[in-house]
C-alpha cells in the first residue's frame, strides 16, 4: 500500500517517519508522496588525464571526484551530458516497515534533468540524507538552485517489517551520510570487501 497524504502525516506526527528539516509541509507533502528540496553540496567528476574508473578501488573513486559547495543566493550549473551527485537538503529516517523510493519532480523531467540513475530505493531502516544522481539529457544547460523542490519519496508500506532493516547491524556502508556521497562499492563483497 502506498502512504497518502494523510499517512505520510500521520507518521510524522507519530516520529517513526522523519524528514527533517520540513519547513512548508503545506507545500511539500503532496497526494502520495513528499517533496524533497535540493541541497548545496556536489560532487563533480573530473575529466582530465582519467583512462577509466576501477570500481573495486574506494580510493580511486574518491580521487576522481571534486566538491562544490554552492553559497545562498548562487546556483550550479548541470551542463547537458554531465553527471554529478546532489544531495537532497532533508535528512530522512525509514521506519522497517516502510519502503521508499526517490523520483524526479515532472517539472524537472521536463527541463531533461533526470534525478537519478539507477539509486531509486530508500530500504527500510536508512537513515540520512539522500545522494541524487543528476543528470542533464537535454541540449541546454539547467541551473539548479539549492534549497528548491526537485525530488520526492513515495513510501509503500511492507505486509511486515523488515526482519534485517539497512543499518549498522548490517554493515550498511552509507548510513548516517551527510552530503552526497561517492560510490563505495570497492568495499562490497565481490570486491573483496565486507559492506553490504
Amino acid at each position: 500500500m502506498i502512504l497518502s497524504d494523510a499517512d505520510i502525516l500521520r507518521r510524522l506526527e507519530d516520529g517513526d517517519l522523519v524528514v527533517e528539516p520540513l519547513d512548508d509541509p503545506d507545500l511539500q507533502i503532496q497526494p502520495a508522496s513528499i517533496d524533497l528540496r535540493l541541497g548545496r553540496e556536489f560532487l563533480e567528476f573530473k575529466r582530465a588525464n582519467i583512462p577509466c574508473i576501477h570500481p573495486d578501488s574506494e580510493q580511486e573513486v574518491d580521487e576522481y571526484v571534486e566538491e562544490t559547495v554552492v553559497e545562498d543566493g548562487e546556483e550550479f550549473i548541470l551542463h547537458p551530458g554531465d553527471f554529478v551527485l546532489g544531495t537532497t537538503k532533508e535528512r530522512v529516517e525509514i521506519p522497517a516497515d516502510l519502503l521508499a523510493h526517490v523520483e524526479g519532480r515532472s517539472s524537472f523531467g521536463r527541463l531533461a534533468v533526470v534525478i537519478h540513475a539507477t539509486a531509486g530505493v530508500v530500504d527500510p531502516g536508512y537513515c540520512g540524507q539522500i545522494t541524487l544522481e543528476l543528470s542533464n539529457l537535454g541540449t541546454a544547460p539547467v541551473a539548479l538552485t539549492p534549497g528548491t523542490r526537485i525530488s520526492q519519496l513515495i513510501f509503500t508500506e511492507l505486509k511486515t517489517e523488515a526482519e534485517r532493516p539497512y543499518g549498522e547491524g548490517r554493515g550498511s556502508k552509507y548510513q548516517d551520510q551527510a552530503g552526497p556521497q561517492a560510490s563505495r562499492i570497492g568495499g562490497d563483497h565481490e570486491f573483496g570487501g565486507e559492506q553490504k
